[in-house]
């Protein structure tokens, strides 16, 4: 092609027979691109207009190679099917010499059911299947079938037999030869979820619109705060939503748990004051069907309430009176389990009814000083010794240990048991894989922790972000891609403990905090108006 003599660095226009490629840089080869289409009308039973593209375009779907293959297979014409492999470029020979394996074996196994094929089929397997460059062992098994009827095509299989070796026959094909089914479906969700994970603002589960590239901004993220609830009298150390977002359950230095009630209108509502307590509530953990609360008093007992009636349904103080400091449930809501230090270091397991099933303990025992079961409970997660993770399966009987340089103030769980962070008061969180092997973690910076425990928690769109409260009275967000926050709210005036995102609503985020507050903190573009 000749230079454009005023510019070298411009190329004369290409002939029709050249024009080939679409799009604005022109890498999409314009027959692949009508096959692709062809093969969505078809899938979309829309087979008249596909049959206009091929006629108006000239572009088969199925390619001359297919095409070829398809007959010959379904005919017998087993030499000829040979010879459309060996056309075939781009095929390895050790993808030619499997697909040859598979032809004249099916030849092979239709003559041992036909009269008189047992001579055919001995030169088949001695002149055509010997030679090829295969394993072994699979001519040896072939040649036991004629000792042995077993897998001999009688005439009634020999069609369906047919089909199943040519779809064996295109799985060793370049894709060019016979398209992967739901092409364009498959490029266009890469392409969609490329777009999602590069936003970092993503935060909805709404349908991704197809007519435009995607883009989230910062008013996806909670930045608001809309309601702020004053009915503690004293610090407040944890909040957390339950399972299904429909409560948030709070607990505080006055020795109380307060159940709040999520509205329609996202707004909460006190429900239940939980009393009995003669110590500071510490800790609480919602059932995983939403039906009890477990409220832990700090250096205290460990009580069950009724989470519909506020009612205490049991105090748990075993016969050794060990103070429990941690506790999880496992996702049948009957069992749960609970880490204690002292007057020993303990973990035990006990039904709803306070009764002890499993039990470890031992000079070997770590202190436990938080826990987490993941989902399927298969798996129990503890922070031992303040600066290491225990990962155990019981399924397998094994332990895995996470260490950490640094002192562990809490831990929490993604939603589906995958992920978990711990925060440390060296002032990161750091993102751990539960069942992964790589030995450095995804690290997060910004937030202020010291001295205090501070805790943090996934949330938003499949738990695509990070909030953690903060010793100098403010949230931060992160979102998991990126080590340095997205948003950071002010509006708290003390340490700001612990933080719960929504499970349902991934605009709502609640903080707890030693101004004796939680506040309830919204998306702006979610946001209709500011409750007092």
């Amino acid at each position: 092609m000749e230079a454009n003599p005023e510019n070298p660095h411009l190329r004369s226009p290409p002939s029709p027979a050249a024009a080939g490629n679409l799009g604005p840089r022109r890498l999409l080869d314009r027959s692949q691109f009508i096959r692709i289409i062809l093969q969505a009308l078809h899938s979309l039973g829309y087979s008249k207009a596909a049959a206009a593209l091929e006629s108006e375009s000239g572009v088969a779907l199925d390619s001359p190679e297919f095409t070829s293959l398809l007959f010959h297979s379904l005919s017998g014409h087993w030499l000829d099917c040979i010879n459309s492999i060996d056309s075939i470029p781009d095929l390895t020979s050790e993808s030619k010499s499997s697909a040859a394996f598979l032809v004249w074996k099916q030849h092979f196994m239709e003559l041992l059911a036909s009269e008189d094929g047992l001579v055919p089929a001995k030169d088949v397997l001695r002149s055509c299947i010997s030679p090829l460059e295969v394993e072994r062992g699979a001519v040896h098994r072939l040649s036991r079938v004629m000792i042995s009827p077993e897998g001999v095509v009688p005439g009634e299989e020999r069609v369906r037999r047919r089909i199943g070796m040519l779809l064996d026959l295109l799985g060793l094909m370049p894709d060019w030869v016979r398209m992967p089914s739901g092409r364009l479906e498959h490029l266009v969700e890469t392409a969609v979820m490329k777009q999602l994970d590069s936003c970092i603002y993503h935060n909805t589960p709404e349908e991704v619109t197809l007519f435009e590239d995607h883009a989230c901004s910062l008013d996806r993220i909670p930045s608001k705060c809309v309601q702020t609830l004053y009915a503690h009298k004293n610090e407040v150390w944890f909040v957390q939503f339950s399972n299904a977002g429909e409560y948030l359950a709070s607990s505080s230095k006055d020795c109380t748990a307060i159940i709040w009630e999520v509205k329609e209108d996202d707004t909460l509502s006190l429900k239940h004051t939980l009393e009995g307590h003669v110590k500071p509530v510490s800790f609480l953990a919602w059932s995983p069907d939403d039906k009890m609360l477990l409220t832990c008093g700090n250096a205290e007992v460990l009580k069950l309430w009724d989470a519909t009636t506020g009612i205490c349904k049991l105090t748990m103080n075993n016969q050794v009176n060990h103070v429990i400091s941690s506790c999880a449930w496992f996702p049948d809501s009957k069992k749960i389990v609970c880490g204690s230090y002292e007057p020993d270091n303990r973990v035990h397991t006990c039904d709803i009814e306070g009764n002890e099933i499993d039990v470890w303990e031992g000079e070997r025992m770590p202190k436990v000083s938080d826990l987490a079961v993941t989902p399927d409970g298969n798996s129990l997660i503890s922070i031992c010794s303040n600066r290491e993770i225990w990962i155990r399966d019981f399924r397998k009987g094994t332990e895995k240990v996470i260490p950490e340089e640094y002192s562990i103030t809490s831990l929490s769980l993604s939603r589906d048991g995958k992920f978990m962070i711990v925060n440390l008061n060296s002032e990161e969180i750091h993102l751990w894989s539960v069942y992964g092997t790589s030995n450095t973690p995804n690290r997060y910076r910004g937030h202020k922790q010291g001295k205090y425990v501070i805790r943090s928690c996934f949330g938003g769109s499949d738990c695509l972000f990070l909030a953690s409260g903060s010793e100098d009275s403010k949230i931060y967000i992160w979102q998991r891609h990126n080590e340095e926050p997205i948003q950071v709210l002010s509006g708290h005036l003390m340490t700001v403990n612990c933080v719960s995102w929504n499970p349902s609503k991934p605009y709502m985020l609640a903080s707890a905090s030693d101004d004796c507050t939680i506040r309830i903190w919204m998306a702006s573009r979610n946001t209709s108006k500011v409750h007092a």
